[in-house]
């Protein structure tokens, strides 16, 4: 992603001017947004990645250095003499609880313990991108708010609250938690299968007669949001979203119309959605030993299964919008012509036939 194609935030920035950040997850699809981002804002920033990473679309100027998260190597010197670290890596699919504890929770836990022994040469400032999936399932269209009890449903959801509980043990004020809902946009490959879908004139969406209300939020939104995390007077737990809740079929609509597509979106019933995740699961399972370690596992499994039973996934962005001044500039019509015009530059998704 080209740093110049990144919406300029309403909100002000100019916070990060000279400030030292490390990111990791920063060569991932947030990242992709979030450190020219950051970059354009003045900031001094290094990405902290795996070694099979590519780097090749990092703006100039950025610093890179490769190590192991989950294991703690290279992170020990990477904290130490920066300002800000933005933690953002993390596993949104796995076959069984183990991976997400395994690949989630084993990186906060190697990051607390770098930060701890950083100590005063470590960070004033930890940014955690968590997920609503630890807050729990609401189909209020007021949302979830920060102080209701955390009430994850799947494996995913348990890791990141685990995850935040780790890191504010460890960092105490110092961290700040941002929980996005869905997230969209272009170089997406979590929801790539539903375009493809909608590509053909087809979707489906969890359970009969309900509407399944969901937040969403697109990816240049939420990392002005991370940005904003980054301010001196943040603190505690923010929810994310555009501020504009919608049934899933109303968002599939909307990628409908931007593929310049009639969809026709089934409403499946939850029996059938489980006999499905379970079928992919096992596929994936069984297939598990025969591909490499960082391959990328089934979008739709048993566990996403899980969260796709409940009513619905709306969290509030009124907390961050009060008291940093967070104003989403992608409408969801806007966003979504953004997402597919560039899955189709990415080739991701077919070109249309003129």
């Amino acid at each position: 992603m080209n740093s110049a194609s990144v919406l300029l935030p309403h909100a002000s920035l100019d916070h990060l001017s000279g400030k030292r950040i490390l990111v990791t997850g920063g060569t991932g699809f947030l990242g992709s947004r979030l450190v020219p981002m950051l970059a354009n804002a003045g900031a001094r920033v290094t990405v902290f990645c795996r070694q099979s990473s590519r780097t090749d679309a990092l703006p100039s100027g950025v610093h890179c250095i490769r190590g192991d998260l989950s294991a703690g190597r290279g992170l020990a010197d990477a904290v130490r003499d920066c300002d800000i670290v933005i933690h953002m890596a993390a596993l949104l699919f796995g076959l069984k609880w183990q991976d997400y504890l395994e690949a989630n929770c084993s990186c906060a836990r190697s990051l607390a313990r770098a930060l701890q022994e950083a100590g005063s040469a470590g960070p004033e400032r930890v940014v955690f991108v968590s997920s609503l999936a630890c807050a729990g399932p609401c189909d209020s269209m007021s949302g979830r708010k920060e102080d209701d009890p955390g009430m994850p449903v799947s494996a995913y959801g348990w890791s990141k609250l685990l995850s935040e509980n780790i890191l504010r043990s460890a960092l105490g004020e110092k961290l700040v938690i941002v929980r996005p809902p869905i997230i969209y946009g272009s170089g997406d490959k979590g929801l790539l299968p539903v375009y493809k879908g909608l590509a053909l004139g087809l979707a489906a969406v969890p359970g009969i007669s309900r509407d399944f209300p969901v937040s969403v939020a697109h990816v240049d939104d939420v990392a002005q949001a991370v940005a904003l995390c980054c301010r001196e007077d943040a603190s505690g737990v923010y929810h994310l979203c555009d501020g504009h809740p919608l049934p899933m079929a109303s968002f599939y609509q909307a990628a409908a119309k931007a593929l310049n597509k009639k969809a026709f979106i089934v409403h499946l019933p939850l029996w059938l959605m489980g006999l499905t995740a379970f079928v992919c699961t096992a596929i994936g399972t069984l297939a598990a030993p025969f591909r490499s370690k960082n391959a990328r596992r089934p979008n739709w499994n048993m566990d996403k299964y899980r969260e796709a039973r409940e009513r619905g996934w709306v969290g509030s962005k009124q907390r961050i919008s009060e008291e940093l001044g967070f104003c989403p500039v992608r409408t969801l019509e806007d966003g979504m012509k953004e997402t597919i015009e560039g899955n189709r530059r990415l080739g991701l998704l077919p070109k249309p036939k003129v």
